[in-house]
């Protein structure tokens, strides 16, 4: 199981980090360890003194691919749900620095958090989904999915032409604006078209 992510894919969202808007979708991975499932406990990790949320769709690749043609890349998904992609962002910006790779601030243990999948059939439209992030009970992020850069088939084209992608992966999109730091006790919950997908508390 690989976890495939896109950064910087809400101009907005790179116009808050100070990063230039990409002409083709920006790909990171994450291991297998870096998933943190419904009911598994997440722990602030002792290696950063700033950690940020990340809210944003995560779709489950359902069919094996390769070298995918974007129109036929629907056929190659069926669920989504609301994820957090934390990162360590004092360690990526002196990783930044210095000109090196972000892994250990992008990839750790614990980074990739997913909620409860639901069927894309059950949502009202699957071109334009409407997902919210909320911060011990405030809104912190409102994305609409028609507001990414690269959309999920592009995403999908794109990413196969260099990974197979199998059944089970997971593609965290990006997100929209309005990161920011979490601290022990929060309570982040995610929602997808108003229900509920996601809770999660940083212990």
């Amino acid at each position: 199981m690989k976890i495939i992510c896109i950064g910087r894919n809400y101009s907005e969202h790179a116009k808050e980090l100070g990063n230039a808007i990409p002409d083709e979708p920006v790909i990171f991975m994450k291991p297998k360890n870096a998933l943190v499932t419904p009911g598994m406990n997440f722990y602030y990790p002792a290696f950063t003194n700033e950690l940020h949320y990340e809210g944003e769709l995560v779709y489950k690749i359902s069919k094996n691919g390769k070298y995918i043609d974007g129109k036929y890349a629907w056929q190659y998904y069926a669920e989504i749900t609301m994820g957090i992609d934390f990162t360590a962002r004092d360690l990526q910006t002196e990783l930044k620095k210095k000109g090196l790779p972000w892994e250990k601030s992008k990839a750790f243990d614990q980074s990739a958090v997913v909620g409860d999948f639901i069927r894309l059939e059950e949502l009202p439209n699957k071109q334009n989904i409407s997902f919210q992030l909320f911060k011990n009970g405030e809104l912190v992020q409102d994305g609409q999915s028609e507001n990414m850069l690269f959309k999920i088939d592009r995403i999908l084209e794109d990413a196969s032409q260099y990974f197979t992608l199998n059944i089970g992966d997971l593609i965290f999109t990006g997100t929209p604006p309005g990161v920011g730091e979490a601290i022990v006790g929060d309570v982040f919950e995610g929602f997808i078209e108003g229900e509920k997908v996601m809770e999660l508390v940083v212990k």
